[in-house]
């Protein structure tokens, strides 16, 4: 009985020991170099789990250490091809799209029903729908429809810092949950034409409550990310009941008080009810999907952003007074008033966000999956024929800082984004908001909310750098968008 229980051990061992050989072996066998650091079972990702590295700067060492065209890695047992070749890259955003056009990061329409509808989530006539929806949303007309209500939340900042400086000349504050509220704010009122409370006093909001949900920056992130199969077996949600039934009850609601009020509002919601009256069915559950949509994209990624951008312009006074002057001058130009067309004219404005990007991007790679058997050709030779299913790795990090593409990468200067200077940047060296058929639908509207906020704050208030800030600015391994280790401090007064 010992004995047989042995050899079946030792058969299952050597079983084990052959797939672990067969997976591990995977660029070997393909002619493809690996990057080194790969342990059995959980690959490359030890410096993630560990939290010694985020996944993103964990991509971006793999591409710093390779001069290969294409490099490989494994996210646990899994294959994953990093792209280092500009022409590579085009030719999986772009050139080939069709061959390429699923995201890597899985949702589940049965556990996430909402969120799966997301442009970003979702395929097919799914995705070209809802793409659809969001760029007639975004387009410059509506846009300008939006700005009422993200105007109205720029004079509520206003207010906001003002009371914080009547007892005090200079504010400390961390960036990021500042503009936190800005943003929250932004998407409550230009997205779901309600009151968020975010910069009322004692005030407690269910924006609030989303935003002190830090389900982005737990481990759990990285299982819906890196282990999709375990998430599902696990049933991990990406949005909780709690946030699932707060969207759905806001739509409703507003859907059945619209109807009912022949007032058209300056909301997201009402660009839904107005597609209603070009003939195409908007039910609610999709309405709630691109409220989930407009939040997820509006509120996380772009107060990284500007969190960023402010503490550039913290350290770097020269550049903060330049952006003054600019912000000042333009707003004196449109009738003393901050207008849509006065942020179109603030051009200075949109090198700082596009440099700020480029030195720390929310996030620092793309994933994509092959769907269809195609063959990628190296300039240095190399070749691997992709399968379907393969997932490919865009090094954002590694693309912004590397030498090939950009002079002194490790200095800020805005001046790289000039009228002269932007073109003669490499296309695909730059992908804040990534590029080709899935670029992010909501940048535009993006940009609309972050050049409001930015000219709301520079043009009365000076930012300067806090005792509390950790400089140089580097990232925090256990976040899983980007963010300065310490937070991003700054004291703000009067200007």
């Amino acid at each position: 009985m010992v004995s047989a229980f042995l050899t079946l051990v030792t058969g299952a061992l050597l079983l084990l020991c052959f797939y672990l050989y067969l997976k591990h072996t995977y660029w070997k066998r393909n002619g493809i170099p690996c990057g080194k650091g790969w342990l059995p079972i959980i690959g490359h990702l030890l410096p993630v789990m560990i939290k010694k590295k985020s996944y993103s700067e964990m991509i971006d060492q793999i591409y710093r250490d390779s001069n290969h065209s294409m490099v490989g890695m494994y996210k646990g047992t899994n294959p994953v091809l990093v792209l280092r070749d500009i022409d590579l890259i085009k030719t999986v955003l772009q050139s080939n799209f069709s061959k390429f056009h699923e995201n890597a990061f899985k949702i589940d329409s049965k556990l996430d029903p909402l969120l799966s509808k997301n442009p970003f989530f979702c395929y097919g006539e799914l995705w070209q729908i809802g793409r659809k929806r969001l760029t007639y949303a975004f387009s410059n007309m509506r846009l300008k429809i939006l700005f009422a209500a993200v105007n109205e939340v720029c004079k509520k900042f206003q207010n906001f810092l003002n009371r914080r400086l009547e007892s005090s000349k200079k504010y400390e504050v961390e960036l990021k949950s500042l503009f936190l509220k800005f943003t929250s704010e932004v998407v409550a009122n230009a997205g779901l034409g309600i009151e968020a409370y975010c910069f009322e006093d004692g005030v407690q909001s269910m924006f609030n409550e989303l935003n002190n949900n830090e389900f982005l920056n737990t481990f759990l992130i990285g299982i819906v990310v890196h282990f999709p199969f375990l998430s599902k077996m696990l049933r991990i949600k990406f949005l909780s009941d709690k946030i699932d039934r707060f969207f759905r009850t806001v739509v409703r609601k507003n859907l059945e008080l619209r109807r009912s009020d022949p007032i058209p509002r300056n909301d997201f919601i009402q660009l839904m009810i107005d597609m209603e009256q070009t003939g195409e069915k908007i039910d609610e559950e999709s309405v709630a999907a691109h409220a989930v949509s407009f939040y997820i994209d509006g509120v996380e990624t772009s107060s990284v952003t500007l969190n960023f951008v402010g503490c550039q312009l913290a350290i770097h006074q020269d550049v903060q007074e330049k952006l003054r002057k600019e912000v000042r001058s333009t707003i004196e130009k449109h009738g003393g008033e901050l207008t849509f067309d006065a942020l179109k004219d603030m051009t200075y404005m949109n090198q700082v966000i596009s440099e700020s990007q480029r030195c720390f991007s929310a996030l620092g790679f793309l994933g994509k999956v092959c769907t269809a058997e195609f063959e990628l050709q190296g300039s240095d030779g190399l070749n691997y024929r992709a399968k379907p299913g393969t997932e490919i790795a865009i090094p954002i990090f590694g693309l912004h800082k590397d030498p090939k593409y950009w002079d002194n990468p490790e200095i800020f200067d805005p001046e790289r984004f000039n009228d002269e200077n932007k073109q003669s940047i490499e296309k695909m060296a730059f992908l804040p908001f990534g590029e080709g058929p899935r670029i992010c639908v909501g940048m535009r509207m993006a940009m609309l909310q972050m050049k409001s906020c930015l000219a709301t704050l520079i043009k009365d208030y000076k930012l300067e750098v806090s005792p509390k800030m950790q400089l140089p600015l580097r990232l925090s391994p256990s976040f899983f968008l980007s963010m300065p280790i310490g937070g991003g401090w700054v004291l703000i007064s009067k200007a």
